[in-house]
């Protein structure tokens, strides 16, 4: 079996047969030359059904996640929405974790509830919690790990145990841990999704999300659904991300390298209140990260003296961490979530405290990093 950095930069992307091209060629084209009525070169008749670009980047993340089917869309959002409506039906119930992106909670919650879906937040680190929150219609479990943006931690294997059990899908949202951390389907996971502009694509140049899973069916249906929705990513953007995955497995070990010192830092500092990384031995969830994660990542949330007030001075006094949404790039990037990426659960169960601040710490020199944060911490006084 081949390792992961050698599937990173060689599945699906054998040289072509016809030139040699050592890397796939970005294919433009939006339909295809057909020999006689139905008679598809290679199975490929329209872009949005397939495109041979596209079909190398599907391949490449089926293989990092250990799955037979990856498919392969223009955004994580869309993903997230073929999947659930694959998944759902009106009357039906959706378990989510009680922390999890603001994007997510906003498509269940004001899109798919509307068409009569009905889902109950749990913490997931709780199996009890989650089993007491089953249902006869409970048809999915969402879960996240670690969380976005409070680095919740939940056991993969025993959350899809009691999944299973109630005749549920395990669905994991592996975007903040990447297939190179973490890899839900050896752990029982029924799907694996991803936001491919984070961690995969990894340059904060690319939009994009991927669906992987085993199933044959089910991976059958998500073709058909996206197809008729038209869910898609174009060439270029499913090259680009092809070409950010090849690295990926050494980024993430900078990424993991630099927040274990940062989450460090931060944990002896006096303005901070609170650190939650999974790496940190007093975090709830570090001795079953250990377990199913090869590190703990580059995502670091912290709480700071002072309130929502102080949060965010230190948010605008930084300098190499950029004020910005998203996450998972080469840089390093600092966020106000209640404010930010998690506005869309102000009032919910699922809302964020003000005094939050969430990092996704980068590949730059880590005490330039460390200082900055010196200094914007500094600015809370």
């Amino acid at each position: 079996m081949r390792g992961f950095s050698t599937n990173a930069i060689h599945a699906g992307q054998d040289p072509d047969p016809t030139t040699g091209d050592v890397i796939p060629p970005i294919h433009v084209s939006s339909t295809f030359a057909q020999d006689g009525v139905g008679g598809l070169r290679s199975g490929y008749e329209y872009s949005r059904s397939a495109n041979p670009t596209r079909t190398a980047l599907q391949e490449c993340l089926a293989a990092l996640e250990g799955g037979r089917h990856a498919v392969a869309f223009g955004s994580g959002m869309g993903a997230s929405d073929v999947l659930l409506r694959v998944l759902l039906k009106p009357g039906d119930h959706l378990v989510i974790p009680h922390d999890a992106y603001g994007g997510t909670f906003r498509l269940v919650d004001k899109v798919l509830a509307h068409w009569g879906v009905e889902y109950t937040p749990v913490d997931l680190s709780d199996v009890a919690a989650l089993r007491a929150a089953l249902r006869p219609t409970t048809r999915a479990v969402w879960c996240e790990t670690p969380t976005n943006p409070l680095l919740g931690i939940a056991d993969i294997a025993a959350v899809a145990d009691v999944a299973r059990s109630a005749g549920a899908r395990l669905v994991v949202d592996n975007t903040f841990a990447s297939p190179y951390l973490q890899q839900p389907l050896s752990l029982g996971a029924d799907v694996v999704l991803h936001s491919t502009t984070k961690y995969i694509g990894g340059h904060s140049d690319v939009v994009g999300g991927a669906v992987v899973t085993s199933d044959d069916e089910l991976a059958e249906r998500l073709r058909f659904t996206q197809n008729a929705v038209g869910s898609v990513p174009g060439p270029f953007d499913a090259w680009l991300t092809l070409r950010g995955v090849k690295t990926l497995a050494v980024r993430m070990e900078r990424h993991s390298d630099n927040a274990e010192r940062i989450a460090e830092l931060l944990a002896a500092h006096p303005a901070v209140t609170r650190v939650f990384y999974p790496g940190l031995a007093e975090h709830p969830g570090h001795e079953v990260a250990a377990k199913q994660m090869r590190r703990f990542g580059g995502m670091v949330s912290f709480t700071v003296a002072g309130g929502r007030e102080a949060a965010l001075r230190v948010c605008a006094a930084t300098k190499i961490f950029t004020l910005a949404e998203s996450l998972g790039g080469v840089e390093s990037l600092i966020e106000h979530p209640a404010a930010m990426t998690h506005a869309s659960v102000a009032g919910s169960a699922l809302e964020v405290p003000g005094d939050l601040v969430r990092l996704s710490v980068g590949i730059e020199d880590v005490e330039d990093l460390a200082e900055d944060l010196r200094e914007a911490l500094a600015a809370t006084g």
